[in-house]
């Protein structure tokens, strides 16, 4: 179920916002659940996924997504086939 429109998209407020939009900078947060807005277009983010700080540059496409759904938390399972002796 989404969110109601009169609450407004959740975001978390980042302190080095302007200094990331100054200098490139990536923006280190464990705020998963924070939703992307258009002014965050062209930023650099580092999204932790539990265990390390994924890269996200940030897209028009993104926009209106959850910053977490771009980190994965779990690793992709591939079956490996084992040698027929």
């Amino acid at each position: 179920m989404p969110r109601a429109a009169w609450k407004g998209p959740f975001f978390v407020a980042f302190p080095g916002l302007r200094q990331a939009i100054q200098n490139g900078t990536p923006i280190a947060t464990q705020a998963r659940s924070c939703t992307i807005l258009p002014s965050f277009v062209g930023l650099k983010f580092l999204v932790h996924n539990g265990k390390d700080y994924i890269p996200i540059n940030v897209t028009e496409e993104m926009i209106g997504h959850k910053l977490g759904e771009f980190a994965p938390t779990r690793k992709r399972f591939s079956y490996r086939f084992t040698k027929a002796k």
